[in-house]
């Protein structure tokens, strides 16, 4: 097989591989990227997307399960709703296919080179792939390095059987009637939700003392109501041992020292996420590591000239916009534009049931650096848009220096709160004050309105509360 050469070799195509690869093709630069599995990565194929196509499919089962007794408040009435968990992963799957299709025709457009198989490195210039037809080696003058990450397997839990990870709860062929979720951070509560509403009973097992510890107990409290609505069960201080005997229940220690059995037909492992370094030839280039992940500095550059890392290889935050962020800079860097970049205005977003999305510092984190804060906070209760929705749980936090009411902080937790995300990160990328979000013109009746009215609040002459 003939020899390829390249100015740009990006390892991996998921979201920071895909979208580096596609700004170089724009850029003009010689470029292949390698992919062992399906373009899109874990986001795209058994991560981001199929799992909001899941929870989708059971806020609306829920919804008819809701109406079907009785009429709902709205008038609506729904009778013997039934859900077939087999189209819905087809409609799922389907979704993830057009997906595919689309990175795949833009890599081809950007003029990308996509080669399809298992990349190892020889040396820093030169990567040889195994693909169905034969070794492939390539050699590069730059590299880009993003194999992302993969579920944590616990030893006393190993993945197999009723044991599966996010991945294998993507893919179910039917509902478990008992769920049990080890591990209490978004992954688990998102599948555990969507779970808990097509009909599992669900019990999650988490080892801190209190579930999403990276969301302050605020803004978490409208999750663990709506988690005990839906009779979901949370364990908080209790640690899973294994299975018992018979394979039929989790074992696990509750937070006062006692064992106790968790039935369960399936046991979902969220523990976390561990960045793919192993099997592509580190050992080889030896790079310098943070830990776990590969250093980086804020240009995405290795300790080796040329061998850049993005995304979930390179550590926390583990998130696909971040590595899309990435990406699209070494492409640009590597055509000789001037840039780098920092986290600070990355906004986070769990998708529970409400939602919660995260930009910047929360208050606590504000205080911890010294100097007077200005915190404002609206309800949902009373944003106009948020009743008409029935999503009335919830509220939008500002948080602010109060010298120069410069915006370090956005929080929100409510129904769709996702979609605000966007003007959260804006903001801070802009440097807003509490005055220019006050100022500016929200639409009405929208629960964007209540980050006008938390900036405000903060400045002490909110409006509607």
């Amino acid at each position: 097989m003939k020899d390829i050469s390249c100015k740009l070799l990006v390892i991996g195509a998921g979201p920071g591989g895909y979208v580096c690869a596609i700004r170089a093709g724009q850029l003009g630069i010689d470029t292949v990227v390698i992919e062992a599995g399906k373009p899109g990565g874990t986001c795209l194929n058994v991560g981001c997307i199929p799992s909001k196509a899941l929870i989708h499919a059971a806020e609306e089962y829920e919804k008819a399960q809701h109406w079907a007794p009785t009429s709902s408040p709205l008038g609506i009435s729904v009778q013997s709703p039934s859900l077939d968990l087999g189209k819905t992963i087809a409609w799922k799957d389907s979704i993830v296919n057009r997906l595919n299709s689309g990175v795949a025709a833009l890599l081809k457009k950007g003029k990308v080179k996509y080669v399809q198989g298992w990349a190892k490195f020889r040396d820093g210039k030169t990567v040889e792939v195994e693909t169905e037809t034969g070794t492939q080696v390539i050699r590069a003058e730059n590299v880009v390095i993003a194999t992302g990450s993969a579920p944590v397997e616990l030893p006393f839990l190993p993945f197999g059987g009723k044991v599966i990870s996010s991945t294998e709860a993507l893919a179910l062929n039917e509902v478990p009637q008992r769920l049990a979720v080890v591990g209490g951070g978004y992954i688990g509560l998102e599948l555990g939700t969507a779970l808990a509403k097509m009909g599992s009973k669900v019990t999650v097992v988490e080892a801190l003392p209190r579930v999403l510890v990276q969301y302050d107990s605020e803004l978490t409290r409208p999750v663990l109501k709506r988690l005990g609505d839906l009779g979901v069960e949370v364990l908080v201080g209790a640690k899973a041992k294994g299975l018992s005997s018979k394979d039929e229940a989790l074992l696990i220690e509750t937070g006062d020292g006692k064992d106790r059995k968790i039935a369960a037909d399936r046991i979902l492992v969220t523990v976390g996420r561990k960045p793919v370094t192993e099997g592509w030839g580190l050992e080889e280039i030896d790079l310098d590591m943070s830990g776990r992940f590969l250093r980086i500095d804020d240009q995405c550059r290795t300790s080796m000239r040329g061998i850049y890392a993005i995304g979930d290889v390179t550590g926390e935050p583990m998130l696909a916009h971040r590595a899309m962020a990435q990406g699209e800079m070494v492409a640009e860097i590597v055509a000789g534009h001037k840039r780098s970049w920092d986290k600070r205005a990355i906004p986070a977003i769990c998708f529970t049931d409400p939602e919660l999305v995260t930009a910047g510092l929360s208050p606590e984190e504000a205080k911890k650096l010294g100097g007077e804060i200005k915190v404002g906070q609206f309800p949902f209760t009373a944003n106009g848009r948020a009743m008409t929705r029935q999503a009335e749980d919830g509220f939008v936090r500002i948080v602010a220096r109060a010298d120069n009411h410069l915006v370090i902080g956005i929080q929100a937790v409510g129904q769709g709160v996702s979609e605000l995300s966007a003007a959260f990160g804006l903001a801070l990328e802009m440097g807003a004050r509490l005055e220019d979000v006050a100022a500016t013109i929200h639409a009405h009746p929208t629960q964007g309105e209540a980050f006008q009215e938390a900036a405000l609040k903060a400045l002490g002459r909110a409006l509607h509360i």
